[in-house]
């Protein structure tokens, strides 16, 4: 009985060590990161971010011009130039959240936008990244 009480003990205690060296954040705590740029007809536009903690991330599109209706793509992958695409949303639009979903792993992400074809002008574009 000894025997398994221990390796139990063990278990439990990297457990408890793990989650106070850098565990969960809260979204509440996350960081707000804005990109800005222009997207352009056609075009897809990529930006890194460096996730230093696991919890939520969330994407929003907060501005949009000069066609403040258009809908465009959002990418959030893994890698400086999203090598790795997590999540994709093909109709992101203006003040919505385009992603949202769970951040497992520390490390190098990345955001980005584009053009699903709906575009008949380059617009100018603000992303909000909310990430641990």
């Amino acid at each position: 009985m000894r025997a398994r009480i221990i390796p139990a003990f063990v278990l439990v205690a990297a457990g408890y060590l793990s989650i106070s060296c850098g565990g969960t954040t809260s979204p509440s705590d996350n960081q707000q990161e804005p990109f800005s740029g222009t997207l352009a007809v056609g075009g897809v536009a990529r930006h890194p971010v460096t996730v230093n903690n696991t919890g939520e991330f969330s994407i929003k599109i907060t501005a949009l011009s000069p066609t403040v209706t258009a809908f465009v793509g959002t990418v959030w992958g893994q890698g400086a130039n999203c090598e790795l695409p997590l999540q994709q949303n093909n109709f992101s639009t203006l003040n919505t959240p385009a992603l949202v979903g769970a951040v497992l792993q520390k490390g190098q992400y990345c955001v980005a936008i584009y053009d699903v074809g709906a575009l008949t002008v380059a617009q100018n574009y603000t992303l909000v990244v909310s990430h641990p």
